[in-house]
């Protein structure tokens, strides 16, 4: 295995075991978490998941060749429903059906101080013209973590009785954001290749955004949080 490949690998395992112990995610994984912590988070995480193609268009736009361009397109065009399969829906719609089933909407929600951080944090490392910064931020610090804290996330659900159905969302990001990270992974390799700083730039990215996501999940906990999702439910 190539040594830069092999270094991303255990970042990713590093940072992935730093968010699986933050106290939200570890309620979840333990059965703890109760169905008004999930709520909110459904909230929050939309309103941070409603900017994805964003993120993804602001990193592509500074990619080097149309090559690495056409790659992450496939992640865009699922995210949009249009990947050729004609069972496919747009991941927003399945998002919003499945706040419905929990009486929720993003309309007139507000985002929790740490939401608006994550949203920013991850906008302005897809938005720099070195796209060795926007790289490290959507692999390290969102599509590689995605398996796993999702798995988390859908065994509270399941110990909160939430049918495993209800939250297809999660369900379908566990299955193929594994697929994302490493298209990005091999962009990040090949970018580095003659370049060693442009690696630490990528870890340090990943890491900057596991500490913002971090201080997402800690916001859920706070009583502004509850009243964003009162308001959502309403």
């Amino acid at each position: 295995m190539d040594l830069r490949h092999a270094l991303l690998e255990t970042t990713k395992d590093t940072l992935i075991r730093r968010i699986r112990s933050n106290g939200f995610v570890t309620r979840c994984r333990d059965g703890q978490v109760t169905l008004d912590e999930l709520k909110r988070f459904l909230v929050q995480q939309g309103l941070y998941s409603a900017y994805f193609t964003r993120y993804l268009c602001a990193l592509m736009s500074n990619l080097p060749s149309n090559h690495e361009v056409l790659e992450l397109a496939e992640n865009l065009f699922e995210e949009l429903g249009l990947d050729g399969n004609v069972k496919s829906t747009p991941h927003h719609l399945i998002y919003r059906n499945m706040l419905g089933r929990f009486d929720l909407t993003l309309q007139d929600a507000e985002a929790t101080p740490g939401t608006l951080a994550l949203i920013d944090t991850m906008l302005w490392h897809c938005r720099h013209n070195n796209p060795a910064f926007g790289l490290g931020a959507l692999c390290l610090g969102a599509e590689a973590l995605v398996p796993a804290l999702y798995a988390d996330v859908l065994a509270g659900f399941k110990a909160c009785g939430v049918p495993s159905e209800d939250v297809d969302f999660f369900r379908i990001h566990v299955e193929c954001d594994d697929g994302h990270a490493e298209t990005i992974r091999d962009i990040m390799v090949s970018l580095a290749k003659d370049d060693d700083a442009q690696m630490e730039i990528m870890l340090r990215a990943g890491r900057t955004l596991v500490d913002a996501r971090w201080n997402f999940f800690d916001d859920l906990a706070s009583p502004v949080a509850a009243r964003f999702a009162a308001l959502a439910a309403a």
